[in-house]
Formats: structure tokens, C-alpha cells, sequence
């Protein structure tokens, strides 16, 4: 079974790792499996093709065994050896490469090193005469536990030792050797393991000391990313904030500005009608002193509320200021946008969610303007409705007050009448037809 990487906990920057000395790995049990588990799927399939070739070195040597034994006894124990060897190199070679676990199951692992070295050793009884020639292998076979066949540095160790006596065992006791020729072959074993162990020992340092680097990395990198989606985060509440009012939740005057100034420049450029209005609620400072600013705070959304359901997608609304609310109208007439305050006008009156307030009735005024030349601006529109609204207030208040500066009609400031306002047609691309 292999380990899950996804419950691993990485360790904050700039922790310190400390190495084993002898063998090169991590102080920390879990970091240690880490890293395994980061190599494994090279370490197997490295694993089957060395153990692939090794094994094949090893079977072609059978035809020196063959040179020097001829067919006898000798012979026959010697294939039948390097038969078995070969046989269980390659099966495990394939069973590592499917069941491998390098972090749990390292001897499983190291198992083919012993199979490999017994073989070797047990070559010493069966050729004796051919001791000499065999010592270079042993060497070259120490090399490649240390260095050839993946393997954690202890178990090359401990393998390489096994085959090192057990190699000078055998030449003692079934090939007589001089003591003048274990000393010198147990001098170039020594010198042999010494070059193999410390060079794997340096090899093992420096790839988990690249494998913390990496993981650390990872780990600034993973905390610069939540970094920046916290800053992301917090800028798009900033925005939010500035473009919003709190409130309503309608545009803020800044942000509305921006946007009907945008809005207006394509309808000029378009020679399209673009239209304004500004609302103002009525009697806004007695409800608060009559029923608190809790109170009035519920009027300016209910209205806000009923604003944004009677306006198209298109069209844009925002907290002006107060008690104050101003729309655009892009591709409107000022005609159609006099009827849409009418509308609006009543949808007002006709609230009824204040129950603490039985006897107060909502109303508001609105001041019309229209874009009656391509040369007048958003700064002079808002004047001419925000003009028209006064009119209105100074009229009487709850109604509708068209700006006709620009033209030879004088502004109305009379309420609207039903014989006035049936007989217009209500153009179906102001108001939605949903409510």
C-alpha cells in the first residue's frame, strides 16, 4: 500500500532538517516516509532494470564456468546455482515493480542484494582456482549494491559487508587462501565499501537536502497564492464598499457617477436619448425625528427596494446623497422616463411594510431631465432634474416634475392626473414585465 501524500502536513519555511549522520535521512519519521513516497515510482522502475541487467551479468558467466569446469558436477551445481539466482532476481524484479513499497516494505528491497551476494559468494567453493579472477567482481558487484541498485544506504551497507566476509570466509575456508591474500583482498573491500558507503552517504544528503528546498518552496508558493486570493479577496471588499452604498445596497454616488458618464458618452455616440431623474423622499426628517433613524433607515431601503425592481437591467440607480436617489436612463426619452417615474411614484405611495408607522404614508419627488443637445453633460442634467425636484417640493411635493430647459415648454409641477397619464403608452422596454 502506498502512502497518501494528500495526508501528509508540509512543514512551515524555514524549518531546519536535520540528517542522520551514518545514514543520510531525515531526523523526522514523517518527512522521511515523505520523501520515499516521493521517489518510489522512480525507484521501482530503476530497481526492475537494474536488477534486469545485474542478473543477466551474472547468467553470462556461465560460459566461463563452462571454460573452467567443463561438463562435470562442478558445472552442473554452478548452472543450477546461477539458475536459481537469476530466477529469483527476476521475479522479484517484477514483483517490486508491482508491489514495491520503498517506504514500508524496504526489505523487500534489500532481499535481492542478499540473493545476488550469496550467489557470488557460493561461486568461491564450486571454482576455488579461479579466486583470484573473482575478486574484481566482488568489487565491481560492492560498487553496484552502493551505487547501481536503488536502495537505502543501510541495506547496501549491511549487504555489502555480508558479501565482503562472506567472500573472504569462502577463500579462506574452500580455496585455502594465503593470509597474504585476504589481507590484501580485505584491504580493497575495505577501501571498496569506505568509497561506496561515503559516496552513497553523500548522494542520500543531497537529495533529501533538494527534496526539503523543494517541499518548502511548494509551501511559500502554496502560501503566496493564498496570500494573494486573500488580498484579491480584500480588494474586491474594498471595491464593493466603494461602489455600494451600505445601506440600500444601491450604487454609491461616486461609482453612479462613473457609470452614467460612461453611459451617456455611448448614447451620444450612438445619437441615442439619454435620460435622468433624481428622488427625493418626503417628510425624510420627520420620520426620523418622529420614529427614529432605525425607522427612517427601513424607508430608504424599502424605496431603494422598489426602485431596483421598476428599472430595467440596463438602467443605473444610486444613493445620491441622504434621503436622495438619482437614475440614468440610457436610450430613453424624457417623455418614457416621466412615465417610469410615474410609475415608481406610485409603487412608493403604495408600500405598506412600515407597520410601527400606521399613520405616516411614504411619498417621494422626483425631478425629470432629458439630454435635449449633444453638447450639455452629466454635471448640467443632474442640475436641470435636481432643479425639477426643488420645483416639485416647493409644489406641493409627491410628484413627477419634467426639466424642459432647453425648450419652450415650461416644467410642470402640477400632480399628474389619470386622465394625464392613461392615455401615454407605456413602452415595454422600460418596465419589467415580471412584477
Amino acid at each position: 500500500m502506498s502512502i497518501n501524500r494528500e495526508n501528509r502536513v508540509l512543514p512551515a519555511p524555514g524549518t531546519t532538517h536535520q540528517l542522520h549522520p551514518l545514514t543520510g535521512q531525515f531526523h523526522e519519521a514523517s518527512r522521511e516516509a515523505l520523501y520515499r513516497s516521493s521517489i518510489e515510482p522512480r525507484v521501482r522502475t530503476e530497481t526492475c532494470l537494474t536488477l534486469s541487467v545485474a542478473t543477466l551479468i551474472y547468467a553470462m558467466f556461465a560460459i566461463s564456468d563452462y571454460f573452467y569446469t567443463g561438463l562435470t558436477l562442478e558445472f552442473t551445481l554452478l548452472i543450477t546455482m546461477r539458475t536459481l539466482v537469476v530466477a529469483s532476481c527476476l521475479i522479484l524484479a517484477f514483483v517490486l515493480g508491482r508491489l514495491g513499497d520503498y517506504t514500508r516494505h524496504a526489505w523487500l528491497h534489500a532481499l535481492p542484494l542478499w540473493i545476488l551476494a550469496t550467489g557470488i559468494i557460493l561461486i568461491v567453493p564450486l571454482r576455488p582456482e579461479t579466486l583470484s579472477t573473482q575478486v574484481p567482481a566482488v568489487v565491481a558487484a560492492t560498487i553496484a549494491f552502493y551505487l547501481l541498485i536503488p536502495n537505502l544506504l543501510p541495506v547496501a551497507a549491511v549487504a555489502s559487508l555480508y558479501l565482503g566476509i562472506g567472500f573472504l570466509v569462502a577463500s579462506v575456508i574452500a580455496a585455502d587462501a594465503s593470509p597474504v591474500v585476504v589481507m590484501r583482498t580485505t584491504l580493497l573491500l575495505i577501501m571498496t565499501n569506505g568509497v561506496g558507503f561515503f559516496t552513497l552517504l553523500r548522494l542520500e544528503k543531497l537529495q533529501r537536502k533538494q527534496f526539503a528546498l523543494l517541499q518548502e518552496e511548494r509551501v511559500q508558493n502554496h502560501q503566496l497564492i493564498e496570500e494573494i486570493t486573500h488580498r484579491q479577496s480584500l480588494e474586491t471588499q474594498l471595491r464593493r464598499v466603494a461602489e455600494q452604498d451600505a445601506l440600500t445596497g444601491l450604487d454609491s454616488r461616486g461609482h453612479f457617477m462613473a457609470c452614467a458618464e460612461a453611459l451617456l458618452r455611448r448614447c451620444r455616440f450612438d445619437k441615442t436619448p439619454f435620460s435622468l431623474f433624481m428622488i427625493d423622499v418626503d417628510h425624510f426628517k420627520t420620520i426620523n425625528d418622529t420614529w427614529g433613524h432605525s425607522q427612517g433607515d427601513r424607508v430608504l431601503s424599502a424605496i431603494a427596494a422598489a426602485c431596483r425592481q421598476s428599472l430595467r437591467p440596463q438602467d443605473v440607480i444610486g444613493r445620491f446623497g441622504g434621503e436622495e436617489f438619482i437614475v440614468a436612463l440610457p436610450g430613453t426619452h424624457l417623455n418614457d422616463a416621466r412615465m417610469v417615474a410615474e410609475r415608481l411614484k406610485e409603487e412608493v405611495a403604495e408600500l405598506t411594510i412600515i407597520e410601527d408607522m400606521p399613520d405616516q404614508r411614504l411619498s417621494v419627488t422626483i425631478g425629470v431631465a432629458g439630454v435635449l443637445d449633444e453638447e450639455a453633460d452629466l454635471e448640467q442634467l443632474i442640475q436641470q432634474a435636481d432643479r425639477a425636484l426643488y420645483a416639485g417640493k416647493r409644489g406641493g411635493r409627491n410628484r413627477v416634475v419634467v426639466s424642459h430647459e432647453g425648450s419652450e415648454e415650461a416644467p410642470s409641477t402640477q400632480p399628474r392626473n389619470k386622465s394625464w397619464t392613461t392615455p401615454m403608452p407605456e413602452p415595454v422596454n422600460l418596465i419589467r414585465t415580471d412584477r
